[in-house]
């Protein structure tokens, strides 16, 4: 959900120059989008029909100026794997450092749990595209 979210949230503001990438630390490669996940997307008009997953690694990683995990063991991991000093939490990005609360994985939960989910990564995501706007803009910070 995060990366279709980031870019709907990126199309809104035209910030056209902006890669989004997805995979997932224990993904099952080409498995489609949860059912929970589908449904919460076109509830709010994201598509994710055209997802599927993929596992990470060192050769992904390299490909990417910024890392973005849910979770703490997430960003372990992908640090294991290359991404040391490029690998964040969503929280942690966002807030600059004021928070390094997790978001939690909707995946297997009620579908309101998914929507739960689906609001606290918009609401993040939001924070982190104002931040690489903010710092790729001279004099903004």
């Amino acid at each position: 959900m995060a990366e279709s979210i980031a870019r709907r949230i990126a199309q809104e503001r035209a910030l056209t120059d902006i890669e989004f990438g997805s995979a997932g630390t224990a993904a099952w490669e080409g498995a489609p989008a949860s059912d929970g996940a589908l449904l919460v997307c076109l509830e709010r008009q994201t598509d994710l029909s055209s997802h599927h997953a993929r596992l990470v690694t060192p050769e992904l990683l390299e490909q990417y100026d910024l890392v973005l995990a849910m979770g703490p063991h997430h960003v372990e991991r992908l640090e294991a794997l290359g991404a040391r000093g490029k690998a964040y939490l969503i929280t942690t990005y966002a807030s600059r450092g004021a928070s390094d609360r997790p978001i939690g994985d909707p995946f297997g939960g009620e579908l309101e749990l998914y929507r739960d989910t689906y609001v606290e990564l918009d609401r993040e995501l939001r924070l982190v595209l104002d931040r690489i706007d903010a710092e790729r803009t001279p004099g903004v910070s």
